[in-house]
């Protein structure tokens, strides 16, 4: 599952699904995915707004990629192991940008939530 024929982005795509039923999963990616933006937005802005926002951004880069790393733990379907640093950030950084915003604006988000696993009762 790793051949990545087409791209990283068809790639990415086709897998995507199959790792993203579990509600707890979906809700920490919908919760997180703005912060990864709003942080690295951040980071960029660093270069005109001072090394502190970049800072800022990083923690919160950081802290949502945690939180989705707990989420996938969550799912039947494990992710594809990263082959390096360099891959988990590449894909993290496509996942955030491309990928999970094109899987809310499908609908198979919804469709995900509907479908998904429910989360245990307390």
């Amino acid at each position: 599952m790793d051949s990545r024929e087409g791209g990283l982005l068809r790639w990415q795509w086709s897998l995507y699904p199959e790792g993203h039923h579990d509600r707890r999963n979906l809700l920490l990616h919908a919760l997180s995915n703005p912060l990864f933006l709003l942080g690295s937005i951040a980071v960029a802005a660093s270069t005109f707004g001072g090394g502190w926002l970049g800072l800022v951004g990083l923690a919160a880069m950081a802290t949502a990629m945690a939180a989705q790393g707990r989420g996938h733990k969550l799912e039947r379907t494990a992710p594809v192991p990263f082959r390096s640093a360099a891959d988990l950030l590449v894909r993290f950084f496509v996942e955030q940008w491309v990928t999970f915003p094109r899987f809310v604006a499908s609908g198979r988000f919804a469709t995900a939530w509907r479908e998904g696993v429910p989360s245990p009762a307390r």
